[in-house]
């Protein structure tokens, strides 16, 4: 990786500017993703935009869009957690859709399930009204370093 993208990463992590980090990757930036600071750790915000919907009969968010937010939430909780400067590069990713995504606000949020020094899993959930109902949940697999 290098030094300048290294720099940048410290750099957010210590302000805990997540906007900034959003904006320096251009497909957050198309999806219209915001990160909040919550009492569990970031908490990722994708609007409701009508160009986010896969369904429109029902109309439902597309589920490569939900995968998105939540993969997209397990990087920024590894990356504003972790005492390294690297970006996690993902393994593996399974997404569990859980019920039909209105094209509405949507957050989600993840926890580190077990951080080792080459590899992390991590589990993210997305919910729109109630976070005890989810949308969607992925569990994932990080290379670290």
């Amino acid at each position: 990786m290098s030094s300048d993208l290294q720099n940048f990463v410290r750099e957010a992590r210590q302000a805990e500017d997540y906007a900034r980090f959003v904006q320096a990757v251009p497909y957050l930036r198309f999806l219209g993703l915001q990160v909040r600071k919550g009492e569990g750790g970031p908490l990722c915000v994708l609007p409701g935009d009508p160009k986010l919907i896969g369904n429109a009969q029902l109309p439902a968010l597309h589920g490569g869009v939900l995968g998105a937010l939540l993969e997209s939430a397990a990087i920024i909780q590894l990356i504003f957690a972790a005492e390294t400067d690297t970006i996690p590069k993902i393994i593996d990713l399974s997404v569990d859709y859980l019920r039909s995504a209105k094209p509405v606000e949507t957050f989600a949020r993840a926890t580190i399930t077990k951080h080792g020094r080459r590899v992390a899993n991590v589990r993210a959930e997305a919910w729109q009204d109630d976070p005890a109902k989810p949308v969607a949940a992925a569990h994932a697999h990080f290379l670290l370093g």
